[in-house]
């Protein structure tokens, strides 16, 4: 029957949130120390109508210099995926491991042109390895010893 085939379309993907703060500078700008820089990756998934779902990546990158911030970005990239006819443990693989590998390279770009117009040296996120952070969010999830997956 065809309309009981498996279902996985992106309907489109766009960035939802961006921002960049400088609240040090200019001062900071003169400081000749390399900040330190902290990158914190996220994913969520949300049901937006029957098979449809919005599947966001967000992240976050902020440099120091001892305690004080040289600049923060947070950004948010989002895709719109219809995902029909699927078992239940695959949908939740495809949301956490398939649509946000989709949405990232444009999450990457973002945030390294974001960085770079803020008059920065841009910051290049590191490939990521979605089926690894799904399978840690899994165990975690499940209250299993680190290293262990659920049965």
């Amino acid at each position: 029957m065809a309309d009981q085939d498996p279902v996985f379309q992106i309907q489109r993907v766009y960035l939802k949130e961006a921002s960049l703060e400088q609240p040090n500078s200019p001062a900071i700008l003169l400081e000749q120390e390399q900040p330190a820089v902290d990158i914190q990756l996220g994913v969520e998934a949300t049901p937006v109508a029957e098979g449809i779902f919005e599947v966001c990546v967000t992240a976050t990158v902020q440099t120091k210099i001892k305690d004080r911030t040289v600049f923060l970005v947070e950004a948010k990239q989002a895709g719109i995926f219809e995902i029909r006819n699927l078992p239940q443990d695959q949908l939740g693989q495809i949301m956490g491991i398939a649509c946000p590998q989709i949405v990232y390279p444009y999450l990457r770009g973002n945030v390294a042109d974001l960085i770079q117009r803020g008059g920065f040296p841009p910051v290049h996120l590191q490939e990521i390895n979605f089926q690894a952070m799904y399978e840690q969010q899994q165990v975690e999830a499940a209250g299993a010893p680190s290293g262990t997956l659920p049965q």
